[in-house]
Order: C-alpha cells, then structure tokens, then sequence
C-alpha cells in the first residue's frame, strides 16, 4: 500500500505507461464525465482526492431555510 498526502492509504489498482494511478475518485470522475480526459475531468479529480473518495460528490446538507 502507498501512502499518499491527505489521502491515507491507497491500493493502485493499475499502472499505465505514463504511471498514473487508478483509484477511486479516478472511477468516479471518469463515469460522470462524458469527454474523458479533459480539464473539467482532471480538476474534479483533484478536488475528489483532496476531500476523499467516499465524500465526492455528496451534497452538503448544509443550513435548512424556514
């Protein structure tokens, strides 16, 4: 298992040519983007192992109106 920054442990799953890891939020991000890879594809992936896979894409509850 790697250890990676923020991210705890992570299993890769493969290993392209170019060495990227395959892991959940890739998953994720690759089934609700239709055009893959893009920008949009590639900053949702940053922003998914920043916050974790399990919390992507959740909305927040956040505050209830009156």
């Amino acid at each position: 298992m790697m250890e990676c920054r923020g991210m705890g442990k992570m299993r890769p799953v493969a290993l392209k040519k170019g060495g990227s890891v395959k892991d959940e939020c890739y998953r994720k991000v690759k089934a609700r983007y239709k055009v893959f890879p893009s920008a949009y594809a590639s900053g949702a992936i940053a922003k998914c192992r920043k916050v974790g896979a399990k919390n992507w894409g959740n909305k927040s509850s956040g505050r209830k109106k009156n």
